[in-house]
Parts: structure tokens; C-alpha cells; sequence
């Protein structure tokens, strides 16, 4: 799956947002993965910061269930509007 530029950083932001969610859920990636129906190698690759992962909707889906979340606030917690980081420095 490639990735543009311009959705790299929202994709980073977005697996950061889960690992930050599952550890405060007290889930380990295994645990958190087998809920969701995949293997720990592919969350732990989304988790990663230096990795630009992306995921099918189907995935995401599955995380944001087993994280007992409304997906649309999965993707909210992960990311700045675009009004704030283009009103940042005036």
C-alpha cells in the first residue's frame, strides 16, 4: 500500500494515537490485536513511529472496536484540525 506525502505524518499520528489508547486500556499488542482479528507484527507496525503503515477501513475498524471506540474519535484524538496548524506562527 503506498502512501502519499501528504497523509504520511496523519498516518503516524494515527498509529500513535492507537498505541496510546491501548496502553492506556492496559492492553498489550497482543491482546489488542488478537481482539481485532490480526497479527501483532502488522500492530506493531502501525504503533511505530518510524514506520508509515497504512491500513485498510476494515482494520481500522476492527482496532477502534477492540479499543471500545467510536472510530471517528480514534481519528480525532490522532489529529490537529487544519485550521490550527495553519493559524500556528501568525
Amino acid at each position: 500500500m503506498s502512501i502519499s506525502f501528504k497523509n504520511r505524518d496523519r498516518i503516524i499520528q494515527l498509529g500513535i494515537a492507537i498505541g496510546m489508547l491501548r496502553r492506556t486500556r492496559g492492553m498489550s499488542q497482543e491482546q489488542l490485536a488478537e481482539k481485532a482479528g490480526m497479527s501483532r507484527g502488522h500492530l506493531s507496525t502501525i504503533e511505530a513511529p518510524n514506520m508509515v503503515t497504512g491500513m485498510s477501513l476494515d482494520t481500522f475498524f476492527n482496532i477502534a472496536d477492540a479499543l471500545e471506540v467510536n472510530p471517528a474519535d480514534l481519528i480525532n484524538a490522532a489529529m490537529f484540525p487544519d485550521s490550527i496548524i495553519k493559524s500556528a506562527g501568525k
